[in-house]
């Protein structure tokens, strides 16, 4: 009782004279907010001081106090970086909120560092967002080390025993797109939005590889999962999202567009759980049927590991990142592709004349027959190019200290890979923002590769889907224009301006495909 009362009187000033009578409310009211706006001082103190950039980093736009630069980017922030490359050169810094970025502009820096440096700029930024969704786990955000490595061999390792190295399944390709188009064909040329079945078509082809089966067209409850995905990556490029991994703090708050994000992300992955367990049932250890036996194989195979990367929650994370990374970005372009093709009717009929002379009007469209068309090959290409499907890619970071022409980064520091300046570099495009296919092609009209050309980026962290959608592209693209010719409703115009998330994807439209 002695030492309670001692402790209250000389070791916790405000509570012994307040129990004392000693403090009126508004002066400890007074005291209590001089406190608050100490500690808020020092806050913005030591935020700003972070702010600044390390000793020889690139130079950048100078930013606002606390946010930094955060707001440039609210509105086409790839646009918004290739023009500061202008200003402060290809290789230049952002302050994202205190977190210092490095942002690659161009084809030489871009080739500089993720090919050259392949190892050092191979990392993931522990970004907030990050952390909080995948733990720095899975497959496409893990870090750089053995949980990375163990996942990406066992993917590719996968994507070749059961999908593309396997020649039965372009078979398979070929099957879903013609269930694609008895779909389209259900709406008699009428006017209708491809969106919702280009989704699911082109996610069943990585179904079959990560389930071992497709879903059905009106499967609601894949398509919702689907459609969440999407919405995810809108919602990542936000403003309050930059804001979350700037000030984790703002996490508490019960409202904003992060936390949108994050009832999203635990919804799909409790009905990833449910469907991960359904397609594990029955099976038979060392005999994989699709990925999820074959990861499972690897749980068990690692099992006394300690150190083992191998779980549930990170199949979870893995098994998520696949069915996006496969189903937004080819979706995007073949939605692109067939937007174009309305938009342009004559590039339209010169791939159609190209696919009657070499495949005909009946016979199912094959991989190989791409070397035999060379336009079709050049508007894959074009649109590819020119709608920058993933203008920023994935975020990078260094793994450790390096040194870019002349500028010291840091170990851990974010790097952003500006794919849109890379396909829109004047040094290697001419008139690079025109919507030209015959760039593909040489005088003699034979398709030609382009270096500057990396849709799928560069370096370790490559798509290592790349093989699987140029596949997905070629047959859906022309199976479609094989039997339908394709136009917009009288009077409709479209809106060419790309919807902004971390794909660009086009804002919804109608189309009439009529049998040819």
């Amino acid at each position: 009782m002695a030492e309670g009362w001692w402790w209250e009187k000389n070791m916790w000033p405000l509570g012994g004279q307040w129990a004392q009578g000693l403090w009126p409310l508004p002066q400890l009211v007074a005291v209590v907010t001089s406190c608050a706006v100490l500690l808020l001082a020092a806050f913005m103190v030591r935020h700003i001081l972070k702010q600044r950039r390390p000793k020889g980093f690139p130079p950048g736009p100078t930013g606002l106090p606390l946010i930094g630069n955060i707001l440039a980017l609210a509105s086409d922030p790839h646009v918004y970086m290739k023009n500061q490359s202008k200003v402060h050169g290809q290789i230049f810094s952002l302050d994202l909120g205190g977190i210092s970025t490095v942002v690659l502009n161009g084809y030489d820096s871009v080739k500089e560092c993720l090919v050259r440096q392949s190892d050092v700029f191979a990392d993931r930024p522990s970004l907030p967002l990050f952390r909080k969704l995948t733990k720095m786990g899975g497959l496409l955000n893990a870090k750089y080390g053995r949980c990375w490595t163990e996942h990406r061999k066992l993917a590719v390792s996968c994507f070749r025993n059961f999908g593309y190295g396997q020649k039965s399944f372009e078979n398979k390709i070929t099957e879903e797109s013609l269930f694609f188009l008895d779909a389209v064909d259900t709406y008699k040329g009428k006017a209708f939005d491809p969106k919702h079945l280009i989704t699911i078509a082109v996610s069943n082809v990585s179904n079959l590889i990560i389930f071992g089966e497709r879903f059905r067209y009106d499967d609601n409850e894949f398509l919702h999962m689907i459609e969440i995905f999407s919405e995810n990556i809108e919602l990542a490029t936000s403003a309050w999202v930059f804001l979350y991994n700037a000030f984790p703090v703002i996490g508490i708050l019960p409202f904003g567009k992060h936390q949108q994000l994050f009832r999203n992300a635990a919804e799909v992955y409790d009905f990833l759980l449910q469907i991960i367990e359904r397609f594990s049932a029955n099976r038979k250890p060392q005999s994989p049927r699709h990925l999820i036996d074959a990861y499972m194989d690897e749980m068990e195979r690692n099992r006394s590991d300690p150190d083992s990367t191998y779980s549930t929650e990170n199949l979870i994370f893995s098994v998520g990142e696949l069915i996006i990374a496969g189903t937004e970005t080819t979706t995007n372009v073949l939605r692109w592709a067939i937007l174009f093709m309305a938009l342009y009717p004559n590039i339209q009929g010169q791939v159609q004349k190209e696919i009657d002379l070499v495949i005909g009007p009946n016979r199912s469209p094959t991989f190989d027959e791409r070397s035999q068309m060379p336009y079709t090959e050049a508007v894959l290409h074009e649109i590819l190019r020119f709608c920058n499907i993933a203008p920023l890619g994935i975020f990078h970071a260094t793994s450790r200290d390096t040194v870019v022409r002349g500028y010291s980064i840091p170990e851990g520091t974010t790097v952003i890979t500006n794919l849109y300046s890379v396909h829109f570099d004047e040094k290697y495009w001419v008139d690079p923002e025109i919507f030209y296919p015959e760039r593909f092609l040489d005088s003699s009209g034979q398709f030609v590769k382009k270096e500057a050309f990396v849709p799928f980026s560069l370096g370790r962290r490559h798509c290592l889907g790349e093989q699987l959608a140029r596949m997905e592209m070629f047959l859906f693209f022309t199976s479609l224009l094989q039997r339908f010719h394709l136009h917009f409703p009288n009077g409709f115009v479209p809106n060419l301006k790309p919807k902004l998330g971390m794909t660009l994807q086009p804002y919804p439209y109608p189309i009439c495909a009529e049998r040819r």
